[in-house]
């Protein structure tokens, strides 16, 4: 039962790099559509276009569920996506909000992301649906040229961060979510500036939801990786997290009309 994961660039490595950890012989598929990133600053239709050709490329290799490791695709096209697939279709949402909702003491939960899933309200739309709580959010554009950049612990990083998340911190949450894929990869610096808070990594939260549907895990352990353009800072970030898995360059016109 092979898994397909599709990402608007390289943070989506990071959901990757724990479902490949949970799953070592389940064969896995990634796409970085690394030559029309970012998708946080894309109208939402454009944003399900991108992911609706991204979803079918994958599906052609006979996967049997579909991770969406994006937190602007998984705000707007997972439903369009689960009307056009046959197979399970799992954004990185919901397991966040649940593992949100599970750890936070006080009921005040931050979330933290880019322009489009703040603006999608998607995480705080769904954490309201679900409980009684107080959601405060913020959008932090600066963290996925940090993290590209391979700045993740200095003293900018730190920098960036407080810039950024002291605003959350006065509201007294204790719980942080973090709605991008590479912001993971300031996790830990997070966690030294505000060691109170609660961190929640959906790349870490989603391998619960694969559980869910018994993925086989007696497959070959094949590991595939595509980006639809060349990318430093992919192979920067793959080497990081993943290390030596090849990467094959597709050209747009592979999963698109253009």
């Amino acid at each position: 039962m092979p898994i397909g994961v599709f990402d608007s660039g390289i943070g989506g490595l990071t959901v990757f790099r724990e479902i490949a950890k949970h799953f070592p012989k389940t064969d896995l598929y990634y796409l970085g559509d690394t030559a029309r990133v970012p998708y946080g600053n894309k109208s939402p239709e454009t944003v399900i276009r991108y992911s609706l050709e991204c979803g079918n490329y994958l599906y052609n290799f006979g996967i049997d569920a579909l991770v969406i490791a994006c937190n602007t695709a998984s705000s707007y096209a997972l439903d369009v996506l689960r009307k056009e697939l046959d197979i399970p279709v799992v954004g990185v949402v919901e397991p966040g909000v649940d593992l949100a909702l599970r750890i936070t003491r006080n009921r005040k939960i931050g979330i933290i992301g880019t322009q489009g899933t703040v603006k999608s309200q998607s995480y705080k739309n769904l954490l309201l649906e679900k409980a009684d709580v107080e959601v405060y959010q913020k959008a932090c554009p600066l963290f996925v040229p940090l993290v590209e950049e391979g700045m993740i612990d200095n003293h900018i990083a730190k920098m960036v961060v407080k810039e950024y998340l002291d605003e959350l911190i006065e509201k007294g949450i204790d719980t942080l979510i973090l709605g991008c894929t590479h912001y993971p990869l300031l996790k830990d610096t997070i966690k030294k500036l505000y060691p109170h808070i609660n961190i929640v990594d959906s790349s870490q939260a989603i391998t619960e939801y694969l559980q869910k549907h018994h993925i086989p895990k007696d497959e070959t352990g094949l590991r595939k990786i595509f980006i639809t353009d060349e990318s430093p800072a992919f192979e920067k970030l793959k080497s990081l997290l993943i290390g030596n898995i090849p990467v094959e360059k597709l050209e747009l016109s592979q999963i698109c009309s253009l």
